[in-house]
């Protein structure tokens, strides 16, 4: 991997991403990547990879530098579907949403709208993943939509096609 001048290390340590360096800092401040945790920043393999293919962040393993298909294959070591939910990520990300851990609601994302700053403002929708050959359970699929509506939150589905395109379903509650 090309080196970008101002480019910062990111150690990968167990299934952590993390940096305690200036830039780490001023992106967590300003652009909402990672959080600021015991005085580093701990991202997410999403956030990570977004900045590692965007230049922005090394990442180091064991103090060696790691390309694109060893962190590729790592993270697909933790998390079997990182590729889709990293589509999803990125895809949003890049339209100026901000993506955050939706694990405590049950979901893989908890996503902020433009404009709207994590730790201020409420996010607006809870994003789960699914791919398109997965049958729905309909136990969870409700849970989801009461934890989402108990929080004031709108379910978010990405569903990934046959040929990798992302289908996105916004699920709302109709009230008689």
């Amino acid at each position: 991997m090309i080196k970008k001048q101002n480019q910062f290390e990111a150690q990968l340590i167990g299934k952590n991403i993390s940096s305690n360096s200036k830039k780490a800092y001023t992106l967590s401040k300003e652009n909402f990547f990672g959080e600021l945790t015991s005085g580093k920043v701990i991202y997410s393999l999403q956030e990570g990879f977004f900045l590692f293919k965007n230049k922005e962040m090394g990442i180091l393993q064991n103090k060696k530098n790691l390309n694109e298909n060893e962190v590729l294959k790592k993270f697909l070591k933790i998390d079997k579907e990182f590729s889709s939910k990293y589509q999803v990520f990125e895809s949003l990300r890049k339209k100026g949403l901000i993506l955050k851990s939706g694990i405590k609601y049950g979901a893989d994302f908890s996503v902020y709208e433009k404009g709207k700053k994590p730790g201020k403002d409420h996010s607006s929708f809870l994003l789960s993943v699914e791919p398109f050959s997965k049958k729905v359970n309909w136990e969870k699929f409700i849970l989801k939509n009461r934890v989402a509506n108990s929080t004031k939150k709108k379910v978010l589905l990405a569903i990934q096609d046959e040929e990798g395109n992302i289908l996105y379903y916004r699920i709302d509650w109709i009230k008689f």
